[in-house]
């Protein structure tokens, strides 16, 4: 009996010194299986620098048309093309044939065509190359007074829908109604009706029908 009451004894002896160290013990299998965890646990992604976009396409179009309208909903401009191609890094549309048509609020109607184009993002500036022509229609003024159609023909033409201006630094011809005028840049604003043309500039004026007709005036005897 004693024999068993000695075992007893020294389980209870082993048990309560257990006891004393079951926190220690606790604290270390927490620790290592937390260690255990951060050397198994997938590696989060790094971040990476933002990539500057490159001057290439990141869509294309085909057989389209673009249009813009003003506020109260009428009809800014339409751009026409058989293929366009959308620069991120400029965010530009370069426009192979392409075509424009627009519109200003007091119902001035402004076209243009040419073999390439390059138009910003909300269509305000049209950059023309090869074959490029832009043409105003003929309008009447406020004052009543007509305008007459204006054309302006060249490699290379840059369109500014808004302010209603035509630049070039490229030779152009310039066709008002039947008088035509050459020069090797140019810079039209529609507001003042002012045509600057610089370098050799020639013009020819051709005298209207009406202007033909008239008699002459009578000279006095």
């Amino acid at each position: 009996m004693s024999n068993v009451k000695r075992a007893w004894d020294m389980v209870r002896d082993v048990l309560d010194r257990a006891t004393i160290y079951l926190p220690i013990i606790l604290t270390a299998a927490v620790a290592l299986g937390t260690y255990w965890l951060v050397r198994n646990a997938p590696k989060l992604l790094e971040p990476t620098a933002k990539v500057a976009p490159t001057h290439q396409p990141d869509y294309f179009m085909r057989d389209f048309v673009i249009k813009n309208f003003l506020p109260n909903g009428d009809l800014r401009s339409e751009l026409h093309g058989t293929e366009g191609r959308h620069y991120p890094d400029t965010d530009t549309i370069e426009v192979d044939k392409v075509r424009m048509r627009s519109v200003s609020p007091e119902g001035l109607v402004t076209r243009a065509t040419a073999d390439r184009g390059l138009s910003n993002s909300d269509g305000s500036e049209l950059q023309l190359f090869g074959n490029a022509i832009v043409i105003r229609d003929p309008s009447v003024g406020p004052n009543g007074k007509p305008t007459p159609r204006l054309e302006f023909r060249g490699d290379f033409l840059h369109a500014y829908v808004d302010t209603e201006r035509v630049t070039s630094n490229k030779p152009v011809t310039l066709i008002r109604g039947t008088d035509q005028f050459t020069g090797d840049t140019l810079d039209y604003d529609n507001v003042t009706g002012v045509a600057n043309l610089n370098g050799r500039v020639r013009g020819v004026l051709i005298p209207s029908a009406a202007a033909a007709a008239a008699p002459a005036p009578a000279k006095k005897r």
